[in-house]
């Protein structure tokens, strides 16, 4: 028998009625999932369309003794994404309607949630310089912001510059001593010319170690002029790592590769971590007139080696005193916390009503100890005074430093003997003594027994 199939077509033109239901099935599945998909696609849009933020706005004034003072006021903002026409999400802020451009700052973002991000809009200073930026299109003049988009559990650090396009000339001054006024609904029409971008804003690294520095910058056309540059910032001494410059092909330093520039990969490569390498990183590009900056900290994080001074498992006899002693070695930064602690391991192991360790009170700390390589070794100690009550039970060494997840626990078993009293060793003496008497008397026989023998041999 023929059937016709319909749009399932596909299946063949002499397909069964089995065949049918199941490219029919295979029809609805497809549809289901072309749906998720776009509503996921929908939601994932709505997600990043718009985000409230912090316009950080500045009023600059000149005191009665003639400095310059900068009020900053922070007002209600939102950043929008579409196209221009739209209408704003929130009409009662400032909106800053990002149109599309060859950069879309949502790209930086991906798979975040609105409220993971924290939103600050600034306006930026080209320090007087004008410099038209050469996109297709776009008006002689321009308003420059900047956008700092900042993961709450700071995952990623990512700055935009917005450009507002205006007919209006620089006053040919200071543009910070003249801004324009920005009403508290008006909305700028604006699009993303750079955008930089750092995964790592804070690291944490032991000594010897090596590590990268990530950062990564984009602009909205092929700039002719590009300055990439590493500085480290420590203890209030500026030192430059790297630089190259784009236009003349200059490089100083290392650690940057340059094949990774072309595709915008600024990342520095920290080859051996030391104590001298703590402090902040400032990646930076420029491309005129928009200098962007990325601060990175490294900080220096070293875990303790702990040991103690006895064995897994201490005997001795009751009475007897032992000094005990928790070492931490070789850890950085200073603060280190050692606590001991005493407990029964037969009913450690219990689930349900276990007593909780008891802390020892009677413990000492010596001094920081200053090491070669800049870090610290601290001890914990205490006398322990045998008990036959205490026999049996667990000490334990805890140690806790901001470099280790969980503390280093270091411990041992105390095996506590009864003392050997005097009447057992008076015992052991007498003993010894008939020992002799009865080997002496019995060497005397032996000795008179062969005498006798060699007399009665004939001659």
């Amino acid at each position: 028998m023929k059937v016709k199939l319909g749009n399932c077509q596909l299946c063949g033109a002499r397909a069964t009625r089995r065949s049918f239901y199941q490219c029919t099935i295979m029809g609805l599945i497809l549809k289901i999932l072309i749906y998720l998909y776009l509503c996921a696609g929908v939601q994932c849009v709505d997600q990043v369309s718009w985000l409230p933020c912090q316009f950080t706005d500045e009023h600059v004034s000149v005191n009665n003794e003639g400095h310059t003072e900068t009020q900053n006021l922070h007002r209600e903002a939102m950043l929008q994404f579409g196209q221009k026409g739209d209408t704003p999400i929130n009409p009662h802020a400032i909106t800053f309607l990002v149109t599309g451009s060859k950069l879309d700052m949502r790209r930086y973002v991906e798979g975040v949630e609105a409220d993971q991000l924290e939103c600050e809009i600034r306006r930026y200073s080209t320090a007087g310089i004008h410099v038209r930026w050469p996109v297709k299109g776009t008006s002689e003049y321009n308003r420059w912001f900047s956008c700092t988009l900042k993961h709450t559990k700071g995952l990623f650090t990512v700055t935009s510059f917005l450009r507002h396009p205006s007919h209006q000339p620089p006053s040919g001054q200071q543009d910070y001593r003249s801004w324009s006024t920005i009403g508290d609904t008006e909305i700028l029409i604006t699009t993303v010319a750079m955008v930089m971008k750092t995964q790592s804003p804070s690291v944490k690294a032991n000594l010897g170690s090596q590590q990268k520095l990530h950062c990564h910058f984009a602009v909205d056309h092929k700039a002719p002029n590009i300055t990439v540059e590493w500085h480290l910032q420590n203890r209030g001494e500026r030192t430059e790592l790297f630089s190259h410059t784009s236009r003349s092909g200059q490089t100083r330093g290392t650690g940057v590769g340059l094949r990774s520039l072309a595709d915008g990969d600024a990342s520095y490569i920290l080859p051996f971590s030391k104590m001298s390498s703590e402090g902040t990183y400032i990646c930076s590009v420029s491309v005129m007139p928009l200098f962007g900056s990325l601060d990175i900290s490294l900080h220096i994080e070293e875990p303790p080696r702990v040991s103690l001074n006895v064995a897994p498992t201490l005997s001795l006899q009751e009475g007897g005193e032992q000094k005990v002693v928790c070492e931490a070695e070789s850890y950085y930064p200073l603060d280190v916390e050692i606590i001991w602690y005493q407990q029964d391991p037969a009913v450690a192991g219990q689930r349900v009503g276990a007593p909780l360790p008891k802390v020892l009170q009677n413990v000492l700390l010596s001094s920081h100890k200053h090491n070669s390589d800049k870090t610290f070794s601290l001890s914990a100690f205490f006398y322990l005074q045998a008990s036959l009550r205490d026999s049996g039970k667990q000490f334990i060494c805890s140690v806790s430093h901001q470099s280790l997840r969980v503390p280093i626990r270091k411990s041992f078993i105390l095996n506590v003997e009864e003392p050997v009293s005097w009447l057992f060793y008076l015992t052991l003496c007498f003993t010894v003594v008939i020992l002799l008497v009865i080997l002496s008397v019995l060497l005397l026989y032996l000795y008179s027994v062969r005498k006798r023998s060699v007399q009665k041999k004939p001659y």
